[in-house]
């Protein structure tokens, strides 16, 4: 995969994940790299997020939410999904 190429993927961050900054990380450190997509609190206590972007910029997305003060992410569920043409945003969904 070329490291320009562009990926989206379904991530679900589960442990201590919400009410912690989580959403707000996520979408102003996606935002800083021009990742787009959304992220949400699930039910169960998880937050879920599609992120489209290069390797690169999810990776660093997802270790800005790692240096949360507060967020303690036990473990991530990761599958690719096709991309969503047209997305010029990252955003927080209810």
């Amino acid at each position: 995969m070329e490291k320009t190429e562009k990926i989206r993927q379904f991530i679900v961050f589960d442990g201590m994940v919400q009410g912690v900054g989580f959403r707000y990380r996520a979408v102003h450190a996606a935002e800083a790299v021009g990742a787009t997509g959304w992220v949400r609190n699930e039910w169960d206590g998880s937050v879920s997020m599609e992120i489209q972007g290069t390797v690169g910029q999810i990776d660093a997305v997802i270790q800005a939410i790692e240096r949360g003060r507060y967020v303690c992410i036990e473990r991530i569920s990761v599958k690719t999904i096709p991309l969503v043409e047209d997305e010029y945003c990252f955003r927080e969904r209810e």
